[in-house]
């Protein structure tokens, strides 16, 4: 290979020109022009896992160009695009496929080598173009779960791992919820949901167990805390053109009195602020069935019209389309999620003596709990 030649044709890269900001190919750029950089460049190629084919095949793949944005959105490709996409396809194959002897000296010393793996660049390209609505791109191809901070969302690389079928018990309302989101998945209506009900009955999991199912299929979460209400129209905004489908998690959900969150997600549920938009829906979770902090005094209040202060407390739950309930464990359900965890944890325990201590453990706590 003639690498003055490769150097010029990796400086036209237009629609990847990112990909000329990274370290390693920048590396790799300036040994062209002074080989002394070889180690220095072998080094940073052996942090990433020894594997240069790997690394730039994932840059690619993952890379968050005009092109990928335009497909995400049905936008038609002018000509000039689709051509540059073939062009400099071509040009990060020879990327992918260089390999060491082509680039270190050539000496009787014995110099450091990077690993090379076989792929087909633009096949491979334009099928993950095909699965953008399951797989996504850019950031939300690397991961499924989000969080939010100043800076806007970031990834939470070591999600909760719970799965469906670790999960005993409350198979009805984890029915009705896997339901809605599927409808999400395909591309139909799909309702807000309220998870509500005492603590410790999976509320929380069930939803996390869901993400985890599904996120193959083009699932993602974004877990928002509840001083974090107010950006939800705008990241809602920045969620509309993409091809994955959403659920923004808000986990134990409650206000006090005269909390402008409160007026803020009520307006986001009822589309006042942001047209409904059919790959997001909001999850959340409550131990409390109408959010508020009531008191007495909240009750008798000092307006003239106590009533209708009453019923504004209220009427955020029925902004959800859909309220699923989950209450403290029968007799017979409690024991059925011991059973599991006891056989989760190896407990050698006949069933009579695990009910009982089962039963014990229960009086002691204030009550079966899941």
């Amino acid at each position: 290979m003639d690498l003055k030649q490769f150097q010029m044709e990796l400086e036209t890269l237009t629609l990847f020109h990112r990909i000329l900001e990274d370290e390693i190919v920048d590396l790799l750029i300036q040994t062209i022009d002074d080989s002394t950089y070889y180690c220095r460049l072998c080094s940073k190629i052996y942090d990433q896992g020894a594997n240069l084919s790997d690394y730039i095949y994932k840059m690619v793949m993952n890379d968050e160009n005009i092109y990928v944005l335009n497909k995400a959105k049905n936008k038609t490709i002018v000509p000039s695009i689709e051509n540059s996409l073939k062009r400099e396809l071509k040009i990060l194959q020879k990327l992918c496929d260089l390999k060491s002897k082509e680039v270190h000296i050539q000496s009787d010393i014995e110099y450091p080598e990077w690993e090379n793996t076989s792929y087909s660049l633009e096949k491979d390209y334009y099928q993950r173009i095909e699965e953008l609505p399951k797989k996504g791109y850019g950031i939300f191809a690397k991961y499924f779960v989000f969080g939010i901070d100043e800076q806007g969302l970031y990834p939470i690389r070591h999600p909760d791992t719970q799965s469906l079928k670790e999960m005993t018990g409350y198979q009805q309302q984890r029915n009705v919820l896997i339901k809605n989101t599927l409808a999400l998945l395909q591309g139909m209506k799909a309702n807000n949901a309220l998870l509500y009900g005492d603590a410790g009955t999976g509320k929380s999991s069930t939803i996390k167990a869901i993400v985890n199912e599904y996120h193959n299929e083009g699932l993602r979460l974004i877990e928002v805390k509840k001083k974090q209400i107010a950006q939800l129209p705008s990241i809602i905004e920045m969620l509309a053109d993409n091809p994955l489908k959403f659920i923004i998690f808000i986990d134990d959900l409650s206000f006090s009195s005269n909390d402008d969150d409160y007026i803020a997600l009520k307006n986001i549920l009822e589309g006042s602020t942001t047209s409904n938009k059919m790959n997001v829906v909001i999850y959340a979770t409550s131990n409390r069935r109408h959010f508020m902090k009531e008191t007495f005094s909240d009750r008798e209040g000092d307006e003239m019209h106590r009533n209708d202060t009453i019923q504004e407390t209220m009427s955020l739950a029925a902004r959800f389309g859909l309220t699923i309930t989950f209450q403290k464990p029968g007799s017979n359900l409690y024991m059925e999620i011991v059973k599991q965890y006891a056989k989760e944890y190896e407990l050698n325990l006949d069933e009579h003596e695990l009910k009982i201590k089962a039963e014990a453990f229960a009086i002691r706590n204030n009550g079966r709990s899941a």
